[in-house]
């Protein structure tokens, strides 16, 4: 049975999934990178920025299961991009001609590209205006019995999870205070309480956090 999964998703201290301020230079606004050093460490991080090395560890046993049973995926808009990039007709989005996901990928934006975009790779990106329920429907028809995973950033991840939607959460705690940006906790009062959660600490300082559907 199709799962529905949000793996490596980093927040601040005090909840923030992103900072403020994102553009073109600055993809995750003031936060820069900070909230993603613990996955850069790892093998998977080395792996997915095109080098070798990386730790071994908890951290890495965490951020492997990102890919395996992954049919498809959906993301915001701001994932996918910078603000305003749908007035760029070039703007394939961040990770080049052959972006990491290797899946049908499903981006929801209120302005929506008319067409499909076919990448390298087995990516092709589906641009929709529509409810999580309804690009939830369609990601797991393209998935073909694999697993869907929300991809973030954290308003897709907040809207997936107040629509019940979501079985199965890895969070990653990062000690840092952002302050101000996008907060994932907002309006998920009790969520919890549909879940199995367990956490895991790393030596890196991060925090594992794990909600599977009870």
């Amino acid at each position: 049975m199709s799962r529905t999964r949000i793996h490596n998703f980093s927040i601040s201290l005090d909840g923030f999934g992103t900072g403020e301020g994102l553009s073109l230079d600055a993809p995750f606004g003031h936060a820069g990178h900070r909230m993603h050093q613990w996955m850069f460490a790892t093998r998977f991080g080395a792996g997915i920025m095109g080098g070798e090395g990386g730790a071994s560890g908890v951290d890495d046993a965490f951020a492997q299961q990102h890919e395996p049973g992954i049919g498809a995926e959906i993301m915001g808009a701001g994932k996918f991009g910078p603000p305003c990039w749908q007035d760029d007709p070039d703007w394939k989005g961040w990770w080049g001609p052959n972006p990491p996901f290797h899946t049908p990928t499903f981006v929801l934006t209120h302005r929506p590209p008319s067409q499909p975009l076919e990448m390298e790779g087995g990516t092709t990106f589906h641009f929709l205006d529509t409810t999580p329920e309804k690009a939830l429907e369609l990601a797991k028809e393209a998935a073909g019995g694999q697993d869907v995973r929300i991809g973030g950033g954290p308003t897709m991840v907040r809207d997936f999870i107040a629509a019940g939607l979501v079985d199965h959460i890895h969070f990653v705690q990062v000690p840092i205070l952002l302050g101000r940006g996008v907060r994932v906790w907002d309006g998920l009062e009790g969520a919890e309480a549909g879940y199995d959660i367990e956490t895991v600490s790393s030596p890196s300082g991060v925090t594992h956090l794990t909600f599977t559907r009870s």
